[in-house]
């Protein structure tokens, strides 16, 4: 691995932690809105950026009032499932590459929020799902909107 993917993780995982402690009031419970979950559709254009992905979740999830194997682990590891997911579906559809991504990885935390939620307040799922997909998809949006702009003027994956 080169020294810029390194980097380029580190950057990526302190960036979406920092976005979560900064909106830590919107960034948890049953009815959240993420906003570091605009990086995510990044993972479009660069696979490792999945590990970066954990990595935030586990550094943000921290001051979660859940804390604990389901926000420390489960979280970590759905939100790596979900950048490989979205990476791949993206290389299906590479004009919409970070919509794809977005999309993909929104359907997989939105499930994964879910159930989590489900275990541990014992709100079922077919109420959290549909307000955490919807969050979550705005957030990707937004994110995939940035990313095409980013794009157009810096190749910032290579």
């Amino acid at each position: 691995m080169k020294s810029r993917d390194v980097t380029l993780i580190g950057i990526w995982a302190a960036l979406y932690a920092i976005l979560v402690y900064v909106f830590a009031p919107i960034s948890f419970q049953a009815l959240q809105f993420r906003v570091a979950d605009i990086l995510p559709p990044s993972i479009a254009k660069k696979k490792l950026l999945a590990v970066a992905y954990a990595i935030g979740v586990v550094a943000g999830n921290i001051i979660s009032p859940y804390a604990g194997p389901w926000d420390l682990g489960f979280m970590p590891f759905m939100s790596f499932v979900a950048g490989i997911l979205g990476y791949y579906a993206a290389k299906l559809y590479s004009k919409l590459d970070y919509y794809i991504c977005g999309v993909v990885e929104s359907i997989v935390i939105a499930l994964s929020v879910s159930f989590m939620l489900e275990q541990l307040l014992t709100v079922p799922m077919f109420i959290t799902f549909p307000m955490l997909l919807v969050s979550e998809l705005i957030l990707s949006i937004i994110g995939a909107v940035i990313f095409k702009l980013i794009e157009r003027r810096w190749v910032w994956w290579s």
